[in-house]
């Protein structure tokens, strides 16, 4: 779970941790929790990732002790993991552009993985495969997504799924920051560069 706007107080299994914008709260399968809007009068906004294709819920009984972490991190032998934007590790995978892993398998996570990209205005990742599927929102902006050939402008949350192997790349256009969350289908992200081309022109 990734904040995007607001505040959110996570309780799993009674460990109860405030997350702020763009903070990620990585929840291994069948570990009891529940999350609720810190504020009264402010909007929680958040994604959701499931490494799953049918998304479920089951509601359990609330017996465990509550214990406030609000400003502190799980401990090393505690199931679930969290990356706390201000301090995750940034990187560039083109000029202009700004990323962070969020959740992946090296912090728990089980067959998923995901994390945040800006982009400033006017740059670009080069065109890419995956060998999984891959899914990315746009959180801030407008991008637009090339697929072989075809171009789709994206903002305001839209979400674009994009199947493993085909060509694609985003763009940032506009004269503003673009941003989005990504999540693959693997348990750490991988890009394969391909040439330009193979993004622009149709098969």
């Amino acid at each position: 779970m990734t904040i995007l706007a607001g505040e959110a107080l996570c309780r799993v299994e009674g460990r109860t941790y405030l997350l702020r914008p763009l903070d990620c709260l990585h929840i291994p399968a069948g570990t009891a929790h529940v999350v609720q809007n810190a504020s009264s009068h402010e909007l929680l906004i958040a994604h959701w990732s499931f490494a799953t294709p049918i998304p479920s819920r089951e509601l359990v009984e609330n017996t465990f002790t509550t214990e406030d972490r609000r400003f502190s991190n799980p401990n090393h032998d505690d199931p679930e993991h969290i990356v706390r934007f201000e301090d995750a590790r940034k990187y560039d995978l083109a000029d202009g552009t700004q990323f962070c892993d969020l959740f992946a398998g090296r912090f728990g996570a089980d067959g998923i993985c995901g994390g945040y990209g800006e982009f400033n205005p006017g740059s670009s990742l080069p065109c890419h495969i995956h060998e999984y599927d891959e899914s990315i929102s746009i959180v801030t902006g407008e991008a637009i997504c090339e697929v072989m050939g075809q171009r789709y402008r994206l903002s305001n949350y839209d979400t674009a799924f994009v199947p493993r192997g085909r060509p694609h790349r985003f763009l940032n256009e506009s004269q503003g920051c673009m941003a989005m969350v990504w999540v693959y289908a693997a348990g750490e992200p991988e890009r394969v560069i391909v040439e330009a081309r193979r993004c622009t022109e149709r098969p």
